[in-house]
């Protein structure tokens, strides 16, 4: 079984980007992590996006997935928080 981590390119939006100032990240997280790790990982370096962490939705290679679906090598994540307009 391999230890190697798994690396998933995070695509940024609304206030994400905001916070970050770029519009992608790279990051790696052990074997097995769900995505929902990645937001706490982002609202842990940005404690003023708290505010989106219970109506962020998640998506992973252009599909809307649930909060405990698993990381897999090569994932691109995006999160997408609420936005206003009409």
């Amino acid at each position: 079984m391999s230890s190697s981590l798994v690396q998933v390119t995070v695509k940024l939006f609304a206030a994400y980007q905001e916070a970050y100032g770029v519009p992608e990240l790279i990051l790696e997280f052990p074997p097995g992590t769900p995505v929902k790790q990645v937001r706490d990982c982002l609202i842990d370096d940005f404690p003023e996006l708290e505010q989106w962490r219970t109506v962020t939705r998640f998506g992973i290679n252009l599909q809307f997935v649930n909060p405990e679906t698993e990381l897999q090598d090569g994932d691109e994540v995006v999160l997408i928080p609420p936005v206003s307009g009409g």
